[in-house]
């Protein structure tokens, strides 16, 4: 079977602030770098989305997955199948529910393993996703988050 890595990171400076993703897909010595900025967001959603638009942007089927993530966050809501009991209650009371929904779509077309690497060990591939997901950050046309601001705008108008 045919293997594809995806090395993601994401980050937020401020928590909720300007974030991004990084992804880097390896596939045969072959690599694609994509990475993409929101005004404003949260590491864990950012976190979340580079897995997700990794998994997005496998047009193939039959392929063995690996994903490396220096989030645990991440990693263990999927391999300790945390996702799984909030999808069955609805995700009542979970942050990002939106995202974990997408991202559940996609992981069940594929064939996914999901391993956690310690972030800012000078490991390559999850350095320079740090560098993509940084850099994405601070460009100055930053994407709009569109469900967390509206959760948080609906949250914060509830007692205002």
């Amino acid at each position: 079977m045919n293997q594809i890595n995806i090395y993601t990171d994401g980050a937020a400076k401020g928590n909720p602030g300007p974030g991004g993703y990084g992804v880097v897909l390896e596939y045969n010595g072959m690599q694609k770098e994509i990475s993409e900025g929101f005004r404003l967001t949260t590491n864990n959603r950012m976190e979340l989305l580079a897995v997700i638009i990794g998994l997005e942007n496998i047009k193939q089927k039959g392929y063995k997955i690996k994903i490396f993530s220096d989030s645990k966050y991440v990693v263990e809501a999927i391999n300790q199948k945390w996702v799984f009991k909030w999808e069955k209650i609805n995700y009542k009371k979970k942050k990002n529910s939106d995202l974990w929904k997408r991202f559940l779509k996609i992981y069940r077309e594929h064939n996914v393993t999901l391993h956690w690497i310690k972030g800012h060990s000078g490991h390559i591939f999850n350095e320079r996703c740090d560098q993509l997901a940084v850099s994405a950050s601070t460009k100055t046309k930053l994407e709009i988050d569109v469900n967390y601001e509206q959760t948080k705008n609906a949250s914060s108008t509830l007692f205002d």
